[in-house]
């Protein structure tokens, strides 16, 4: 019987090492002797070609030991660090697991994992394989989560590229799913993949990327350095200017020959025909392999993978046209008689007319992006921080956690706070949109972004980074910008097919012009196939969506509406039914005294200071309103003795010398006080769903008194417009029946559901949706969470709870109602943008193509030259952008 191979044995194993620095056999030899002393190590060979040492070595031996072996030897082992959330984790003993089935992976040198943080930190050799170190995670019976990952994709043009990189992305091991945004030129892969697998992907599908970290306000960067879209558009506007002016001497001498009287003699008489030809070939050179030369760097190679795109199609027509041109013009005697003509001007001007297009694109694009920039700019630059005794101006990057920070008049707030010192006014516009500056004191929260009127003040920073309001608010904004909406399916399926099919009826076209055309035929069936290529337009495909979505979220977010998903888009114009919760939604959230009518002889300041000393003494939330009255009118209290709590009945004390009495209508009877006077006032409060109190003072009825969570000052109008948009209101809500419909009635809400429980909420919803169609839910509180993540959509109001924003679709950031007649209004808009998009695109090329084909011209005598088809092209795009931009000035509903 043979002994066992090494390899075979389970303890075993080969662990493969990338050497550099090696250039000869002697250093070959060099590593293998000292790879070989490591103990342990029973085989090691080195392969000066492939640069890499198989080590044959225990599993239990520690791959750092090789890599130090190799350093003394005088050589390097090229290295990466790797970081993975780790989850399942729950104590030092499953640290130690994944640690060692990451140190079993061939090429890792070191593992260190972070019970708290949940973290593995690997250290490996180049070349080590993201998706082995998640599977190894996997097998030692903990969890990597999937985890999303932006790149700035480079190269794309139109739809079909974005099909390319989205077929390429999901090929990766490791990928879950992958959307790519041609508007933005962001691919977002959700999976374990190895970012460099995935950037590989890319590049192997014909385009570079660059992977984007988590989202970081910069502000160390002055506001005028060009970012790569800038830089792009200069780029295009450079190659753009000198395309024009070579392909304009073309056109004047080819076309003005053809158009006008006389230019044709002239030619002749005195640069001579063929000089002319010389002349068009050398300026048509030079704008087909200088500015032009982008089309064929990406198109060309494009092609060779079976993969045409939209560069393929220039590419194609452009080098058709000179192709036959040259010939003409150099080698005449190869062209059938009578077919002899050159065509530089049709590859010159398309060049020069589809530079023009991306050039009116790219600025298009740069404004659909407009709402991010202005963002960015609310970010502070800086902040005025108390640090070791002193107050130093430092970067918005330094500021940390607890710091104290002081504002002046005027200045922008850096990062979100508590204030601790002082009082001003701060306007808060770019959160809620409200105009109005909001009162801030000790105590109360400033949010980063927001400016400081007249006072000044000072703060905690409560959070910092990419932590605060504003910060997220970008992220959301950026990820519904990004976002691939249910509608975008269809485009995707269509541009998979679309250029290979041009190509396929420029064939066709080609084919039957240069069978049936008249003569001289191959001149026909040259310029219809090239006009074919040139007027299929798939870019205004891939852009219909994308920067409607781009516009419609940026303009939202200037209405403090943020969509979170952006399927919300979408489905929010088809919600037939409005679903509100009461508390915090409709009303303010906190009960207030809403109600203080007086008997003949008392005077309001002096009872409600009485009333607020002796409720003072109670927590209930009512005495607390009562005592909030009294603070904001500024009264001053009295001195309380003898307070007592009446079981049952109410609460009594000496306020001020003065005996004073609080309590329901059964107390007032008990004290042999009369409550007809105010009989009338307490039926309309009853009918409004408030509870009345009475108060007596020196034993006298001295007012009737109503607590109530009072309505919010915009509801009624959103309400209101809401009715208008032709929707159904309907309240859910814990509260009591009786409240919960005067306040319906007062609001005009079509449909109540009171007294249940969040459970409750769920099942409301889904009868609503049974009887009417799309439900729209909106809460603020922990308790509508459920409700939220159940309706087709979920609005939450931005001054509610995190956990009711996490569940949901849409937040509204003012805290109003009228952030959802706004945010419907915004998704009809929006998606009617859309609609009217890709009716352009596909009504353009459904009627244009078979126009460039000529079928016209057998009735009309009608054909459509290159130069238009490229002008026609370019149009295209730019009118699908342009309608997007409208979205711009969308108004939201009274």
């Amino acid at each position: 019987m043979n002994a066992p191979s090494p390899i075979s044995d389970p303890e075993v194993t080969t662990i493969s090492l990338p050497i550099e620095g090696m250039t000869c056999a002697s250093c070959v030899g060099r590593v293998e002797r000292a790879l070989k002393d490591v103990p342990g190590v029973t085989a090691a060979s080195v392969n000066l070609a492939t640069e890499r040492a198989s080590v044959t070595a225990p599993a239990s031996l520690d791959p750092a030991r090789l890599v130090a072996a190799v350093e003394k030897s005088g050589y390097s082992v090229p290295s990466t660090t790797i970081e993975l959330p780790v989850l399942g984790m729950t104590c030092a003993s499953c640290v130690g697991r994944v640690e060692r089935a990451l140190k079993k992976v061939p090429g890792v040198t070191d593992a260190a994992v972070n019970l708290a943080t949940e973290r593995a930190t690997i250290h490996a050799t180049s070349g080590v394989s993201q998706e082995d170190l998640v599977q190894a995670i996997q097998k030692s019976g903990y969890e990597v989560p999937a985890s999303a990952i932006e790149f700035q994709v480079e190269g794309m043009t139109c739809a079909s590229c974005v099909g390319r990189v989205e077929r390429a992305l999901k090929a990766v091991p490791g990928t879950t799913g992958a959307t790519v945004n041609l508007a933005t030129e962001r691919a977002t892969v959700q999976g374990s993949a190895d970012p460099s697998d995935l950037i590989a992907a890319i590049a192997k599908a014909g385009y570079s990327a660059q992977r984007i970290g988590a989202p970081v306000v910069q502000t160390d960067q002055p506001e005028d350095t060009p970012d790569r879209k800038e830089a792009e558009r200069l780029q295009l506007k450079r190659d753009f200017t000198l395309a024009a002016v070579l392909a304009l001497p073309v056109f004047l001498l080819e076309m003005g020959a053809h158009l006008i009287p006389g230019v044709h003699g002239l030619i002749e008489r005195t640069i001579g025909m063929q000089a002319n030809w010389y002349i068009q070939f050398a300026l048509t050179t030079l704008v087909l392999f200088v500015p032009g030369i982008r089309f064929y760097e990406k198109g060309l190679p494009a092609l060779w993978r079976l993969a045409p795109d939209m560069n393929s199609l220039v590419a194609v027509g452009t080098l058709a046209a000179y192709g036959y041109s040259m010939v003409a013009t150099f080698a005449p005697s190869f062209l059938p008689a009578g077919t002899v003509n050159v065509y530089y001007e049709a590859a010159a001007v398309i060049v020069a007319l589809i530079l023009l297009g991306r050039l009116l694109e790219a600025r298009a694009k740069g404004r659909t992006s407009e709402a991010i920039k202005r963002l960015v700019k609310l970010q502070a630059k800086t902040a005025r921080v108390r640090r070791d005794g002193a107050v130093q101006d430092l970067p918005i990057a330094a500021v940390l956690l607890g710091d104290i920070i002081e504002i002046r008049p005027g200045e922008r707030i850096p990062v979100d706070g508590e204030v601790t010192e002082g009082d001003s006014f701060i306007d808060e516009s770019m959160i809620t949109g409200e105009p109005i500056p909001v009162a801030k004191a000790i105590g109360a929260q400033v949010v980063g972004g927001t400016v400081n009127q007249q006072g000044a003040f000072a703060f905690r920073a409560t959070a910092v980074g990419g932590k605060t309001v504003l910060s997220q608010i970008i992220r959301m904004v950026e990820e519904a910008q990004g976002s691939k909406l249910p509608i975008q399916a269809l485009v995707d399926k269509v541009t998979m097919y679309f250029v290979p099919a041009v190509f396929a009826v420029a064939a066709l076209t080609f084919a039957a012009w240069l069978w049936f055309g008249p003569s001289p035929a191959l001149s026909f069936a040259l310029v219809n196939a090239v006009a074919v290529l040139i007027i299929a337009c798939p870019c205004a495909m891939g852009l219909a969506t994308p920067t409607a979505i781009m516009v419609g979220t940026g303009r939202g977010a200037e209405l403090g509406v943020l969509f979170r998903k952006g399927e919300a888009l979408q489905l929010l114009k088809d919600a037939r039914v409005v679903a509100v919760d009461k508390t915090g939604t409709l009303t303010e959230g906190r009960p207030a005294l809403t109600d203080l009518e007086l008997a003949p002889g008392f005077d309001r300041a002096d009872v409600l200071a009485r009333v607020a000393a002796v409720e003072a003494k109670s927590e209930h939330p009512i005495a607390r309103a009562i005592v909030e009255a009294a603070a904001d009118e500024g009264l001053t209290l009295p001195a309380i003795t003898e307070f007592a709590s009446v079981t049952g009945f109410g609460v009594k004390a000496m306020a001020g010398g003065e005996r004073v009495e609080i309590g329901a209508d059964r107390y007032m009877a008990q004290l042999g006080l009369d409550v007809a006077p105010f009989a009338a006032i307490a039926e309309r409060l009853g009918g409004e769903g408030k509870s009345p109190l009475y108060a007596a003072i020196g034993g006298k009825l001295a007012a009737i008194i109503a607590v109530a969570d009072p309505i919010k000052a915009s509801t009624p109008g959103a309400i209101k417009a809401l009715h208008d948009l032709g929707l159904k209101v309907a309240m859910i809500t814990g509260d009591n029946a009786r409240t919960a419909r005067a306040i319906a009635q007062r609001l005009g809400i079509d449909e109540v559901v009171a007294e249940v429980l969040p459970d409750g909420k769920v099942a409301a919803i889904q009868r609503l949706r049974a009887e009417h169609g799309k439900v729209a839910f909106v809460g603020d509180g922990i308790n509508d969470a459920p409700a939220l993540a159940s309706a087709d959509v979920g609005l939450a109001i931005g001054t509610g709870t995190d956990v009711a924003i996490e569940a949901a679709d849409v937040v509204l950031m003012s805290g109003s109602l009228q952030g959802v007649p706004n945010a419907i209004a915004l998704s009809k808009a929006t998606i009617g943008n859309i609609r009217q998009n890709l009716f352009w695109a596909f009504a353009y090329n459904t009627a244009l193509i078979p126009v460039a084909a000529g079928v016209l011209y057998p009735a009309y005598g009608i054909l459509l030259s290159p130069v238009f088809a490229a002008g026609a092209m370019a149009l295209s795009s730019v009118f699908v952008l342009g309608n997007a931009l409208r979205l711009k000035a969308f108004k939201a509903p009274e």
